[in-house]
């Protein structure tokens, strides 16, 4: 289906799906109050929910049905399950149905939904693992019947049932008739002018995603998708790591990493908590062992803190422990001063660095530093450090890039939203390939030259006594 579907005023205009995602086989079936106290303009309201869930179906014979069920003292089954083929088909008829106005008789609707709507004479495909039955219910009142016995039989005979009550319904029936979990099959608005906000919950909720196509993985390098579901792989030349996720062309190199995170006061205590889980998501993708990949934590805020030096903890459990025990510090953010720590101790062998190792340094940040960090942002690279700067919310793009190694748009990251960072985590990747020992290369180059002369020397005797 292409363009836009206009069906009438309330409905505004629906934007096409965009393709992204499929709905397993499901046979659907609405069920919808529309006794008196549903005025009609809130009727309307419902069926704009209807029609915008249903927008976001994969509609089918072979994919998701849909039927509509109408009640209020008596039941109206207003759309088949065989009925309507496609989404247009079937949101032109859900613009058709009336309200019924009259009582409450949400058992007998349900009764009838499970004897009649989900019959194999009205559509419904036999039952099996591979096609799911479900029943989304619509109310606003308390029913004028028993719920509670129908619906168990409705669940008995493998039908999934969703209850949306409205304004002053009655929440112990709603629970009585949904499936369990109850707090995924209950849901409450406070008035029919907010049930759209339900949408895309029940667009998900029979949506298999194709999660490469959406990006909503974490693979370094080739995603490659099943329904509902992913793997990663990587490209040639490169090892998938243990994570499952990333990917190393060097991944026998040892490496020293040192987080230096800004724990200021600017930072809040909710957002710390994330910067923790993002430093633990880059944890797991390095190789971390006693021969490997070694972490040191150090927080700073108006002072500097080692949270624990590098070599410390060796395998990711105890590493990933240990941060999620780091206490919050508040208070100032001197940058500068901790670049100085980092550059004076942290990478010293008396704090765990292993002589002749690979550095390097991430740098956490949500503000402007309050001292000076070009002197020591420019000593850590000097020292050969390999330095990555990560800046959050009001973090100075500039600062940023002054304390980042070259090619600075590799090494550093920004964004605005601390609940965006593990975007981050997914893109700073810390692989290391140990250049090549040139005190190696060179004695190669001699020991080969000096073979070649002896070679020389030795056909030149030979060609001498032949002739």
């Amino acid at each position: 289906m292409s363009g836009i579907i206009c069906m009438w005023p309330l409905l505004k205009c629906l934007l096409p799906a965009a393709g992204l995602c499929k709905t397993r086989p499901t046979d659907i079936v609405f069920i919808i109050d529309s006794s008196r106290s549903v005025r009609p303009s809130e009727f309307e309201q419902v069926k704009v929910f209807l029609a915008k869930v249903i927008e976001g179906l994969d509609v089918g014979p072979n994919a998701t049905r849909v039927g509509v069920v109408n009640y209020a003292s008596r039941v109206k089954n207003e759309v088949s399950l065989k009925t309507h083929r496609t989404k247009a088909g079937l949101i032109k008829a859900v613009t058709k149905i009336e309200p019924l106005s009259t009582g409450t008789m949400t058992g007998l609707a349900i009764q009838f939904a499970m004897n009649v709507a989900f019959s194999e004479s009205e559509g419904a495909r036999v039952r099996s693992p591979d096609i799911s039955k479900v029943a989304i219910i619509v109310t606003d009142g308390r029913p004028q019947d028993n719920v509670k016995d129908v619906a168990q039989r409705a669940r008995d005979a493998g039908i999934e049932i969703f209850a949306i009550g409205v304004g002053r319904v009655d929440m112990s029936t709603l629970k009585q008739m949904a499936s369990d979990p109850l707090d995924e099959h209950v849901d409450y608005v406070e008035s029919y002018s907010v049930i759209e906000k339900l949408t895309k919950k029940f667009q998900e909720a029979f949506c298999v995603s194709d999660l490469c196509a959406t990006g909503d993985h974490d693979c370094e390098q080739v995603c490659i998708s099943s329904p509902g579901s992913y793997k990663c792989a990587c490209k040639d030349g490169f090892t998938l790591m243990d994570d499952g996720r990333s990917c190393s062309a060097c991944s026998n190199s040892a490496t020293d990493v040192v987080f230096l995170i800004d724990g200021s006061k600017s930072v809040r205590p909710e957002n710390f908590e994330l910067v923790k889980k993002w430093i633990n998501q880059i944890i797991d993708k390095l190789d971390v062992s006693d021969n490997k990949a070694h972490v040191g934590l150090v927080q700073y805020s108006s002072s500097v803190r080692q949270e624990f030096p590098l070599g410390r903890h060796n395998n990711k459990k105890d590493l990933k422990d240990a941060v999620k025990k780091m206490a919050y510090m508040e208070r100032g953010t001197m940058t500068g001063q901790a670049l100085r720590y980092l550059t004076d101790n942290s990478f010293g062998v008396s704090q765990g660095a292993r002589p002749g190792v690979t550095k390097v340094g991430v740098v956490f940040t949500d503000g402007r530093s309050q001292d000076y960090i070009g002197d020591a942002a420019k000593k850590a690279k000097q020292n050969g450090f390999k330095m990555y700067a990560v800046g959050v919310g009001n973090a100075v793009e500039d600062e940023l890039k002054e304390i980042a190694s070259e090619p600075t748009g590799e090494h550093y990251f920004y964004t605005a939203d601390f609940k965006a960072m593990n975007q981050i985590a997914k893109k700073l990747q810390i692989n290391i390939c140990q250049d090549e020992d040139p005190c190696e290369c060179d004695s190669l180059v001699k020991f080969q030259k000096k073979v070649e002369d002896s070679m020389s020397k030795r056909i030149a005797l030979l060609e001498n006594k032949i002739v």
